[in-house]
């Protein structure tokens, strides 16, 4: 009896790594096609994903630098306090877009082919992922004309990005099912995102705001991920214990909300796509 229960564990185990395998091989194959497929019959290619936030920064500096800066901000500092803000909501944005579309574009494949759901959602975020990396290079030029130094406190990025890169996830897991069901889903999402930028202190520094939504803006997690970053790089000093909590907290939660979402409701897809 005992051999037989091995041998289930051992099949079970195998299965799973090779499904595991399977759908680490579809990742990368979808991250490439998108990668070959964003700056196809383009001129400056990957280029764009340095000069982009380097654009947006130079029109949002130039307009909003004499009256969106508080006053105990330096003039050089506040390009780099942008440039973070901005990267970090393009990230959220765009991982979040991309992945609520991810489950109805890959219906002609989805009616064909057996493969993990999953996959797709997920393998949006990681393609913003690596255009996020990408414009790192922008904020490190911003910080080099602007001459703001650079510390060790940046190593913190790591953490930064695995939190943040759990969040995404989980939120677009929850609006790629949401939008199967719901088209109209894809069309109120981009005004909440138009909104929630303004909600957050992209372009704008907190101590312009009322105390009272200075308390409340504790509970923005896309503020707790732009305030973490802009503290490891822009300010030079280690997050706080306070932060990183509040970080993982609202990861882990909204990863836990999107997955249930998803999985119970992935079965349906097909009817609905």
């Amino acid at each position: 009896m005992a051999t037989t229960e091995e041998q289930r564990l051992t099949y079970q185990q195998a299965t799973w790594n090779t499904g595991a395998k399977r759908d680490i091989a579809v990742l990368q194959e979808l991250v490439r096609k998108d990668f070959k497929l964003k700056y196809r019959r383009s001129v400056l290619g990957i280029v764009w994903s340095v000069l982009n936030p380097l654009l947006m920064m130079l029109v949002m500096a130039v307009v909003f630098t004499h009256f969106m800066r508080g006053a105990d901000m330096p003039a050089n500092v506040y390009p780099v306090y942008l440039i973070i803000g901005n990267i970090t909501f393009g990230l959220m944005s765009s991982a979040t877009s991309d992945g609520m579309w991810s489950i109805i574009n890959a219906a002609p494949l989805l009616k064909k082919v057996r493969v993990n759901r999953l996959v797709f959602p997920v393998e949006k975020v990681l393609f913003a992922v690596v255009n996020f990396a990408l414009s790192l290079i922008a904020v490190a030029l911003v910080m080099l004309v602007c001459q703001v130094p650079l510390g060790w406190q940046a190593i913190f990025l790591v953490p930064f990005l695995v939190y943040f890169l759990v969040f995404c996830i989980g939120l677009s897991l929850l609006l790629a099912t949401l939008a199967v069901f719901f088209r109209d889903v894809i069309h109120l999402w981009g005004v909440v995102t138009t909104a929630w930028m303004y909600a957050t202190p992209i372009f704008y520094t907190l101590d312009l705001l009322p105390a009272t939504l200075q308390g409340l803006m504790k509970w923005n997690p896309l503020y707790q991920y732009v305030d973490y970053f802009r503290t490891c790089v822009l300010y030079q000093q280690v997050p706080s214990l306070e932060a990183n909590v509040m970080c993982v907290l609202m990861a882990v939660v909204m990863l836990a909300i999107g997955l249930l979402v998803f999985r119970k409701n992935e079965h349906k897809f097909i009817l609905f796509i």
